[in-house]
């Protein structure tokens, strides 16, 4: 008797195993997927594409939703997002403002496909644009190197000279001037986001200029310019992500880009079956959109933190 039960067990353990990978199947088939374009400096950069990856990480193991990525390291934007959208996703997803041509050229395109498009506005009806008050972040920056600066100079480092990065670099401007109306801002343009050592170069001579404070938002180039700043021994602000492990020995804060916060917003609306609207959404310090990572290295008097505090609240 016991042989017949061993018999239609193992007979119906196939069955059973074929079953379970069907539901598997059709559970995925159903799932809410996202298709990302990273920007062209590719995974890896600690800050930008790295912030949007961890969202869409966060969004897949949370709420169950898949997603597949391209890097346009070659600058072919069209080439990478036509195959993320060949694979049928919910929502193609493209980050930056270099993104916004092809953007808008698919959007035409394939109209019935959804968008969304970080950092850059579009008036498809079928891309919702999400930006950032960037200045909002940066002033918090401003503030805390007008009030350590020690030399009475400071330094912007941006990338390409567009108006997000125009953005960082008027709050960090407005920052330093209301904490410190004597402090000298260098600011100095890469017109490249993928180039550590010409971030390494303009940090050598903002340092030979006086200047003991950088902050650059650059992307690949600001990473250059952070490790540069520790080789200097003076100090730095990341941007985007947390980026004090780049750089332990320099970084003093980051100032936060929820890129992760924002896409998993996304996700989170079209798991709940609400559709994308195609609308504009800033994000600032209110909506979480941008914020100070945790001060290391320094200390902030208890003035200095009421002033930081006061600005964030208000």
């Amino acid at each position: 008797m016991k042989r017949i039960y061993l018999f239609f067990a193992v007979c119906l353990l196939p069955i059973f195993l074929i079953g379970c990978t069907q539901q598997k199947t059709t559970q995925a088939e159903d799932s809410i997927s996202a298709g990302l374009l990273v920007t062209e400096s590719g995974l890896g950069d600690d800050s930008f594409s790295d912030s949007a990856f961890r969202g869409l990480e966060q969004a897949r193991d949370e709420l169950g939703i898949t997603f597949d990525y391209r890097e346009p390291f070659d600058q072919n934007y069209e080439e990478q997002m036509k195959e993320l959208i060949q694979q049928e996703h919910d929502v193609i997803i493209g980050l930056g403002y270099n993104a916004l041509p092809t953007v808008e050229s698919l959007a035409s395109e394939f109209p019935e496909q959804a968008f969304v498009l970080i950092d850059a506005v579009s008036e498809k009806e079928n891309v919702t644009s999400i930006t950032f008050k960037e200045d909002e972040g940066s002033y918090l920056i401003g503030l805390i190197a007008g009030m350590k600066t020690k030399s009475g100079v400071v330094g912007f480092i941006g990338g390409e000279e567009i108006p997000v990065v125009q953005r960082f670099e008027e709050g960090f401007k407005q920052g330093v001037e209301k904490a410190n109306p004597d402090a000298e801002v260098l600011v100095t343009y890469a017109n490249t986001f993928d180039d550590d050592q010409k971030g390494a170069d303009i940090t050598k001579e903002m340092v030979d200029q006086g200047a003991d404070y950088v902050f650059p938002a650059a992307g690949f180039t600001g990473v250059g310019a952070l490790k540069e700043a520790e080789v200097q021994n003076i100090y730095a602000f990341g941007v985007d992500s947390d980026q004090f492990f780049v750089a332990e020995e320099s970084v003093v804060s980051s100032m936060l880009k929820n890129v992760n916060v924002a896409l998993y917003d996304v996700m989170e609306q079209l798991t709940g079956d609400q559709a994308l609207s195609g609308e504009h959404i800033t994000l600032g310090v209110e909506q979480n959109g941008v914020g100070l990572a945790p001060i290391r290295l320094i200390n902030l008097t208890e003035e200095q933190q009421k002033t930081i505090d006061q600005a964030q609240n208000q």
